[in-house]
């Protein structure tokens, strides 16, 4: 199972003064999920992806009977409850630094720097002292069930990026973890790892941003 690849488009119009508004009626609607071991996901994680010249804009549209956690302040340990997530780096090549992002249903943001030689845990290095300058983020209950969304509006800038890449490195990760039930480790391209583990950028899937 080779890492997927996907073309993005980019945004019409100016998402300036509203970054999280309407933008994300159309875009890039990835596959759904699977799990690490490359089964399709129980839960499903709808994801749309576009671009514009300041951000990269990313919804997650999550079926849950239970949406739930505890934590609130930043950089929390998000990954020990319900969360989506997001990695990301510039270029085509297999990283080894990159960036992650997660939101939790009470709307709890994580952002960290990765330094990952070695492409697996051996010498990986998290500095959640860097936050993404400039991030917008929001969470809104979709009404049904416990079904909940995340909106995110990464800039460029943000990623240390002056202007928008013309590719990027990324995977896109949900852990849902049911109350009383089992626990689901999903994402765009899996990572073929048992226990799961995200943090294989090898893995990354292949964005490419075109006009």
């Amino acid at each position: 199972m080779n890492p997927p690849a996907l073309e993005i488009p980019r945004l019409q119009g100016d998402t300036a003064e509203d970054p999280l508004g309407n933008a994300l009626t159309w875009g890039a609607l990835l596959p759904p999920f699977r799990t690490m071991g490359g089964d399709l996901a129980r839960w499903s994680t709808g994801t749309r992806v576009a671009w514009d010249g300041d951000h990269l804009h990313v919804e997650f549209r999550c079926e849950d009977h239970d949406a739930w956690g505890t934590w609130l302040e930043r950089d929390a340990p998000l990954w020990q409850e319900e969360v989506v997530e997001i990695f990301l780096a510039a270029g085509e090549s297999d990283p080894q630094l990159y960036y992650e992002i997660e939101v939790s249903p009470l709307c709890a943001l994580f952002d960290a720097r990765v330094t990952n030689p070695l492409g697996t845990r051996q010498e990986m290095v998290v500095d959640t002292g860097w936050n993404c300058a400039g991030l917008v983020w929001s969470v809104a209950s979709l009404h049904h069930r416990q079904d909940w969304r995340a909106r995110l509006a990464i800039p460029w800038s943000g990623l240390g990026l002056r202007v928008a890449p013309r590719a990027l490195r990324a995977n896109f990760f949900r852990i849902e973890r049911p109350r009383g039930g089992e626990d689901e480790f999903s994402g765009w391209s899996p990572t073929l790892t048992s226990p799961p583990d995200f943090h294989r950028p090898a893995r990354f899937g292949l964005l490419r941003l075109i006009e």
